[in-house]
């Protein structure tokens, strides 16, 4: 049982930092805010490992849901602008 928790954990925890690493590499701004939207998840989902319920939930509406569509939104109005400009 320890053996499976200890490899789901280490999957997890390598999921928070390969989709970090793409969050900071792309050169896309949305494929950006797409892939911190996902760590976000992934953290929430190592806060549920780790038996923090209470933090998950705040972290999977924060880090996950509002953070990324609010980082939309500005992508969006913003590229308008710029495709105007132009």
């Amino acid at each position: 049982m320890m053996a499976a928790l200890f490899s789901l954990n280490t999957l997890v925890v390598i999921g928070i930092v390969v989709t970090a690493i793409i969050a900071v590499v792309s050169d896309k701004i949305l494929s950006s805010v797409i892939a911190l939207g996902i760590t976000g998840a992934f953290v929430a989902l190592e806060f549920i490992i780790l038996h923090a319920p209470d933090v998950a939930i705040s972290e999977a509406a924060v880090g996950a849901v509002l953070s990324t569509a609010l980082f939309v939104i500005a992508v969006r109005k913003t590229t308008k602008k710029e495709d105007e400009e132009k």
